[in-house]
């Protein structure tokens, strides 16, 4: 099996400085990457993990001033879902709501304790109880304590256009196994989930500040990259083709329910360009936009 669970979820936010104090000083992940979106190198592209950047922890955002909005609906990732320690529910609960975070307690369709709850934005959320769950981060305590760190990205809820498409896709391209129906389990040294639901509305979502603009699956090196490019090609799917992007290697594709899957590599990482002891302190530029720093600079606003 090529694919070894999620590796990060990009998001768009319009206020990037209010995104930056709430998902680590309010989650207590930490700043691993300060770059630029690489196809709009006016914006940031910031990327929220763990103490090492692990991939299947990443969080990361698009820093879109000027996008509207996000528009639920079908075509979209209805909900993001991150690992914590079972017994540190109540605390977050306390936490979040201290923070001025509306919090919703409930069970997932494992019958798991868990937490929703939007960020400022309404970006989704939800917290659940990890126990008994293969993997895990490295916990960034810097913020919250041991016990309280999120130990990483269990899933994301897909409101699919074409919900049989998408689970065919994910069964037999990805090689997630069909728990119910809706909750898709990938049985191997990670746990990684992706419920795939009916679309509640009768209107295509669209993707705009406080929503998710992809979700990234693992892949371990460019070999089994490509391999999965032929496998998704051969299924009918156009792809991207391969993209370098430093941090990484990847390929993009719509899946038939309107949501953009993106594989990415484990390596080179975060760490490839900055020491893991100093991940995110200043602007990080891949080597082929390193000559454009002045200009790329210059459109930025200062951001602490």
């Amino acid at each position: 099996m090529s694919i070894l669970g999620i590796h990060h979820v990009t998001a768009i936010t319009a206020r990037i400085e209010e995104n930056l104090a709430f998902y680590t000083g309010v989650l207590g992940l930490r700043l691993v990457k300060k770059t630029v979106n690489q196809d709009d190198v006016s914006a940031y592209h910031l990327f929220y993990a763990d103490a090492v950047a692990s991939p299947g922890t990443d969080m990361t955002f698009f820093d879109w001033p000027r996008s509207d909005s996000n528009r639920a609906g079908y075509a979209t990732v209805a909900l993001t879902t991150m690992r914590i320690p079972g017994s540190s529910l109540e605390a977050w609960k306390e936490r979040l709501s201290v923070a001025g975070v509306p919090v919703e307690a409930d069970t997932d369709g494992a019958g798991r304790a868990r937490l929703v709850f939007q960020d400022f934005e309404g970006q989704r959320l939800a917290f659940v109880d990890d126990t008994g769950m293969r993997g895990e981060g490295v916990p960034w305590t810097e913020v919250v304590p041991v016990e309280m760190a999120t130990r990483g990205i269990l899933g994301v809820d897909l409101e699919s256009a074409r919900p049989d498409s998408t689970r065919r896709v994910m069964t037999e391209l990805l090689g997630y196994e069909d728990i119910d129906g809706t909750r898709f389990a990938l049985t191997g040294e990670t746990a990684s989930e992706v419920n795939v639901i009916e679309p509640t509305t009768s209107r295509i979502g669209s993707p705009g500040a406080g929503g998710v603009h992809h979700v990234a699956f693992r892949v371990k090196d460019d070999e089994s990259l490509l391999a999965m490019k032929d496998r998704i090609e051969a299924f009918g799917i156009h792809t991207s083709g391969y993209v370098d992007r430093f941090y990484f290697h990847s390929l993009y594709f719509r899946e038939p329910g309107g949501v953009l899957f993106e594989l990415a590599t484990d390596g080179p990482g975060m760490a490839s360009d900055e020491s893991a002891d100093h991940l995110g302190e200043s602007l990080s530029l891949p080597l082929f936009l390193e000559g454009r720093r002045t200009e790329i600079v210059a459109g930025l606003k200062p951001l602490d």
